[in-house]
């Protein structure tokens, strides 16, 4: 009860907080939010659009997020010193591999850490999504990041649907069928 408190909390501190130029905000369908109240995590009370960014890889491959539109995107902001981040990841990796096919993308953005020390980190835990560098940490501003890891549940027009501060465990049953949900709406 109390988690469900302060994502309730959070989700009404996302729709106030400065995310760039907002734009047209509209609501959520019913279902998709219905399926992530299910699975225990509540979405914003209207959708706005996500700001973009283009960031490189460690490999230095540029990747915007205008790039993934269409697709259900999981923006993630992390670090590899973060406990919580470490202990959610593999879970992140785990709906990667069930959804990916679908339209469903994951993008790990990284906040000031070194493209070497990113590149251990995927290669410890066996990840296999992409990261990019926020090196200078404007990004991770533009999205008011305040805590690690905070994800954005970014649908397939670029809206933002759902903003979460903390870890949680991603591939649960509830979960998985609310991000399948969204992928069909």
């Amino acid at each position: 009860m109390k988690l469900r408190f302060i994502f309730s909390v959070l989700a009404v501190f996302a729709l106030c907080a400065p995310l760039g130029a907002q734009g047209r905000r509209t609501d959520i369908p019913q279902d998709v939010a219905q399926a992530f109240s299910r699975a225990g995590v509540p979405v914003l009370r209207q959708r706005g659009p996500a700001p973009n960014f283009t960031l490189k890889t460690p490999d230095g491959t540029n990747i915007s997020l205008a790039s993934l539109r269409g697709k259900v995107v999981f923006l993630n902001f992390w670090a590899t010193w973060c406990g919580p981040c470490r202990v959610e990841m593999p879970s992140m990796e785990t709906v990667y591999g069930q959804l990916r096919g679908r339209g469903f993308e994951v993008l790990a953005v990284d906040v000031q850490e070194r493209s070497q020390d990113v590149q251990n980190f995927f290669r410890e835990f066996g990840l296999t999504f992409p990261a990019v560098l926020d090196t200078t940490g404007r990004i991770s501003r533009v999205y008011n990041i305040t805590a690690f890891p905070t994800t954005f549940i970014i649908d397939r027009e670029g809206n933002i649907i759902l903003r979460l501060v903390g870890s949680i465990n991603w591939d649960t049953r509830e979960m998985i069928a609310a991000f399948q949900t969204l992928l069909n709406s």
